[in-house]
């Protein structure tokens, strides 16, 4: 994987970059008055390369030097493979032409929602009906749901043509490309090198996980794409402040880096962070699992901020990251995630027909009467909003239902248990190549990637333990968000499928341990096998997602075929 974009001169920890940029990484500026102000502006230009040195890798230094063309290959890179991603998710997206799996669920109350604002009900055992083209065939009553609205709003946004089953995939593609631009993108910015951040995004876009949820109109994969953007804003704003906190490093006397009983500086507010908060309440406004991200992205930022104030020598850094940083983060933060959910649930609140809107009515409050009216009005509709979300809570915490795919959140990581969204067998109209004809959308991952993702988690977290290394922890993140609050219910009917809100950091997490593997070959000796081995295991991993890519897609195929795929007999 050659380095394309990596200032050489960068490599080493001891070499500041050669060059900077003037629009963003000016040092703090001196005005020249005399030949002896001359060497205060060589201290502060040297107390600046020192502390970014400090709080930067030499590779993610190499950024702020590229050439024109580089700069450009970092755009162009990741959108080659997010082309190459669009493909797979897009050719056939209408197949097949029928719903499949809770489709049922979300795909009927889209429809509804873009033609009335309002979840309507649908009689059960309708699909039928629905995939012969009757869409008529909805309740006047509202539908009680169960997850947040904007899912389906995003559905919907797409549904141009309810009558074809592309436009109701539609949106899922569309986040499901971007998501994969997006994480090369971080992984460039991670690490220093826009080859190693496609080979991320290259990995999120032949996956079977990520391919199979782009094609189905579930709720699933904008939840991943809203935490992707929020990572992508973190990320950003982790470069931001660090810079930030270089330049006042270089600007500031001893005394004021010691302030608030070496607490050290206030880095200011962030935009980027706001921004992350919004996107983060948007994804609980696809399901409440986006409150796991909510809560860990905050944890990672204060330890982010922490290890950047422990870089420059702030003594009590600890309590700076928390008292400086993180109560005002979270004084910001935390209501814009709520302001966020909220936005998802506007149509609830303007139209009063929707599900338990008007549940105040028949339960009346018992306010003063000194209490003014539109007040009370709000009051009001705020206790029919809480009355329903306690009703979905109770409905989730109470699903224990059996379901043939269920499977236990342990067995996610090795695919034990995948899910299979859509079978068929054809009659002898459909021809294949073989005596028996079927298709199938199963999703499951592809092993390799999948199995090699499990192993990144353990290492990622072994060198975030021992080394405190931030990428690592990136990863980690991604997991213990995802994956980890899930292990805590084993008594829920859960899915492997539910993998797609945390795949991402599966794709980032493989990716930065070939790429540490890949750097670490720096010896004659290991360079001879450590780089073969990853070219290898990179093309295995491209041959079976091309193996795979038929049972991701509803491709007929002879059933002989399809039972090759089948390796382990939980995958039936």
């Amino acid at each position: 994987m050659p380095d394309d974009d990596v200032n050489q001169s960068a490599l080493s920890p001891d070499v500041a970059p050669a060059s900077v940029p003037a629009s963003s990484e000016k040092s703090p500026s001196v005005e020249p008055a005399s030949e002896a102000s001359i060497s205060v502006v060589d201290t502060v230009g040297e107390e600046w390369r020192q502390a970014r040195l400090s709080l930067f890798s030499p590779r993610e230094l190499s950024l702020s030097s590229l050439s024109p063309g580089a700069r450009l290959w970092g755009w162009l890179g990741p959108l080659l493979v997010a082309i190459v991603a669009g493909v797979a998710r897009f050719v056939r997206l209408g197949t097949p032409p029928s719903l499949v799996f809770d489709e049922t669920y979300y795909v009927k109350g889209a429809f509804t929602l873009r033609m009335f604002g309002v979840e309507r009900d649908w009689p059960k055992e309708i699909d039928e009906s629905w995939n012969a083209g009757m869409r008529d065939m909805f309740l006047p009553d509202a539908d009680y749901v169960v997850h947040p609205p904007l899912g389906k709003w995003m559905i919907a946004a797409g549904m141009f043509d309810s009558s074809n089953a592309f436009f109701w995939r539609l949106s899922a593609a569309v986040v499901g490309t971007i998501a994969v631009f997006v994480v090369a993108r971080i992984v460039r910015r991670m690490v220093g090198s826009t080859g190693w951040g496609m080979v991320a995004g290259g990995l999120f876009a032949i996956d079977g996980v990520a391919i199979v949820h782009a094609r189905t109109g579930l709720l699933d994969s904008f939840l991943m794409f809203f935490v992707v953007v929020a990572l992508a804003f973190l990320v950003h704003d982790r470069w931001l402040r660090r810079e930030r906190l270089a330049r006042m490093v270089a600007g500031t006397d001893d005394r004021a880096l010691a302030a608030w009983g070496g607490a050290g500086p206030w880095l200011g507010w962030s935009r980027w962070r706001w921004a992350a908060a919004l996107t983060l309440g948007l994804a609980c406004g696809v399901k409440w699992s986006g409150l796991y991200f909510v809560a860990v992205f905050c944890v990672m930022i204060v330890l982010w901020d922490a290890g950047a104030r422990r870089s420059v020598g702030i003594t009590r850094w600890w309590w700076g990251a928390i008292v400086r940083d993180g109560i005002p983060a979270a004084l910001v933060m935390l209501p814009t995630v709520v302001v966020g959910y909220l936005l998802s649930w506007s149509a609830w609140f303007a139209n009063t027909s929707s599900y338990n809107r008007l549940w105040h009515e028949a339960n009346p409050s018992s306010l003063p009467d000194w209490v003014p009216g539109p007040v009370a009005a709000v009051w009001d509709v705020g206790r029919s909003f809480v009355h329903y979300h306690q009703s979905m809570l109770t409905f989730h915490t109470g699903l224990s239902s059996e379901h043939r795919y269920e499977a236990p959140a342990w067995g996610w990581l090795l695919q034990l248990r995948p899910t299979s969204f859509f079978w068929e067998r054809f009659d002898e109209s459909v021809s294949c190549g073989g005596d028996e004809c079927v298709a199938a959308v199963t999703s499951v991952g592809n092993p390799l990637i999948w199995w090699l993702g499990a192993a990144s988690f353990v290492v990622c977290l072994w060198w975030l333990v021992r080394r405190g290394d931030w990428r690592a922890g990136v990863v980690v993140a991604g997991f213990l968000a995802g994956w980890v609050p899930w292990l805590f219910f084993p008594e829920r009917t859960i899915f492997t499928f539910y993998v797609i809100a945390f795949a991402p950091f599966v794709y980032i997490g493989v990716a930065y341990v070939a790429f540490r593997w890949w750097t670490w070959s720096t010896t004659e000796r290991a360079h001879a096998w450590v780089r073969p081995v990853i070219v290898f295991i990179g093309v295995l991993v491209v041959a079976l997602s091309v193996f795979f890519y038929p049972v991701w897609t509803a491709i007929p195929v002879p059933y002989d075929f399809w039972r090759l795929h089948m390796w382990f007999p939980t995958w039936i």
